[in-house]
């Protein structure tokens, strides 16, 4: 059982060792001798005879790399087929020589493709004779668009059904107007539509037209205990897939409103607005809030918004991106309540003092729990421990990699990389090609390759360069809304939310 030999094995194995080195010795002096002795016929028929006995020799088959998964109590839907053959041989790293170069060992500082003020409104504004100028009354100053809106909706008005507008705008930096959407009443039903503006890039604004009864075939609304999320996550595997079971946890634990206990404690519920997908479509969650049934009341949303060129991601009902952390969290979630990150992120950073040669004092904040000395971010954790990808992307690489151990490397849209180094053991289901999806689980902690303890190893990059995404002044293009994705935003809040108490 034990991983090391016995006193009695270990001295068998050194005499056995011993015995093997003095046969080679006495084969090597009595080859060079044969040879000045006998014919070189002679001799290269003996050495042909050698070869055929040592053929005959059983081989010993190396131990495969790649180990049976431990059993799921859902069967995970986020995996996709290789679109090459299967590989049997995992310990391959001729993949890709370039993915296990870094190029320059200075992080990437920033990115500021992102529209860092992009900020949400919404509500349902009392309808009146001047419904046309719903533009300038909720705040957008814009003459140009406030001429278009009035031009283009005369229809959308006559349609309309309650005694007020929803809507819901966003507003880019310096205030720019980025988008509208409104909504033909406050009912959500097959008769719903919902109107987006945006501005256009040749000067002028455009109009997309969205009906609930469209969008209502392919979603699935559920409707989970806010108690149960936070602390049964069975019965929340009862009802979703594992991998949208860690992308709920990863949005809840963000826009959980962490100044108020009691709602752990009350009959709120966590909405969720479902996408179960085919054979063609990920299962995708597009919509989660926290609300108290009785009143209606929403204390935190959060919405799925599909991006061109990079991987798609989540946005609160005010704009506020959740994805940085997403992408800081490839391992499991134990528990999702206040003060969630079961897993703890160790350093080897060192306390520094205010004052050379002064003992730290009580009041100084304790040194960060992540390593700073080394390109990428090591997670403590038992090993076993599921890893999960933390985004869409591509398996390519799988394998053992010299101090990596068993390394899994994944490709994203945008020329993203992540990296899930010393790990135990593979996912059985998992190949060399798949598409997986976000949330799917790849792996288990170990300690293989150049590892002083059980822990992951993680590394996202960019274009080859390794990126830290805990520094400040880091703003990927992944973790902030693009000015031309706000309407994308608030068309889903007005087609997908719960519509607010007037």
């Amino acid at each position: 059982m034990g991983a090391f030999p016995s006193d009695d094995e270990s001295v068998n194995i050194k005499t056995g060792y011993t015995m093997y080195l003095f046969r080679a010795a006495v084969q090597c002096l009595g080859l060079t001798f044969l040879s000045l002795i006998l014919p070189s016929n002679v001799l290269m028929i003996s050495q042909a005879l050698a070869q055929t006995s040592s053929a005959t020799q059983p081989k010993r088959t190396p131990k495969p790399v790649v180990q049976k998964s431990s059993g799921t109590a859902n069967k995970q839907i986020g995996l996709k087929p290789s679109a090459v053959n299967r590989v049997s041989n995992y310990n391959s790293m001729n993949l890709n020589p370039e993915l296990f170069q870094k190029k320059g060992e200075s992080e990437l500082t920033g990115n500021t493709t992102g529209n860092l003020d992009f900020r949400v409104k919404r509500g349902c504004l009392r309808r009146s004779y001047s419904e046309d100028k719903l533009p300038n009354a909720i705040g957008i100053d814009d003459r140009a668009f406030a001429d278009f809106f009035k031009s283009k909706t005369k229809r959308f008005f006559d349609g309309m059904r309650g005694d007020c507008i929803p809507y819901a705008v966003a507003f880019g930096s310096r205030n720019r107007f980025d988008s509208l959407s409104i909504m033909n009443g406050p009912v959500q039903d097959a008769k719903t539509e919902v109107w987006t503006f945006t501005p256009s890039a040749a000067g002028s604004f455009l109009i997309q037209q969205e009906y609930l009864k469209e969008e209502a075939k392919q979603l699935t609304e559920i409707q989970i205990p806010l108690r149960d999320v936070l602390y049964d996550p069975r019965k929340v595997g009862d009802k979703l897939p594992v991998e949208l079971v860690w992308e709920l946890n990863g949005v809840i634990k963000q826009i959980y409103p962490e100044d108020n206990n009691s709602h752990e404690n009350t009959n709120s519920v966590v909405r969720i607005i479902v996408d179960f997908g085919d054979k063609e479509r990920w299962a995708q969650i597009r919509a989660v809030e926290i609300i108290d049934p009785t009143t209606k009341e929403i204390f935190s949303s959060a919405f799925w918004v599909e991006r061109d060129g990079i991987p798609g991601g989540f946005f609160t009902s005010t704009g506020e991106a959740l994805e940085r952390s997403f992408w800081t969290n490839p391992l499991s979630y134990r528990r999702i309540s206040r003060g969630v990150g079961s897993v703890r992120v160790t350093s080897t950073s060192k306390r520094v003092s205010n004052k050379k040669g002064a003992a730290p004092s009580s009041a100084e904040a304790p040194s960060k729990q992540k390593y700073r000395a080394h390109m990428g971010i090591d997670y403590a954790a038992p090993i076993g421990t599921p890893v999960f990808s933390v985004a869409t992307g591509k398996v390519v690489h799988m394998g053992f990699s010299g101090a990596f151990g068993n390394l899994i490397i994944l490709e994203h849209p945008g020329s993203y990389h992540t990296y899930y180094a010393h790990l135990s053991k593979f996912n059985s289901e998992l190949e060399l090609g798949n598409e997986v999806r976000r949330g799917f689980e790849i792996g288990y902690v170990g300690l293989t390759g150049r590892s002083t303890g059980p822990h992951l190893h993680f590394e996202l990059r960019k274009d080859g360069v390794y990126v830290d995404p805990y520094a400040a002044r880091m703003q990927l293009n992944l973790w902030s809304m693009r000015d031309d994705e706000s309407g994308l935003l608030t068309s889903e809040i007005l087609l997908l939310g719960s519509l607010a108490p007037n």
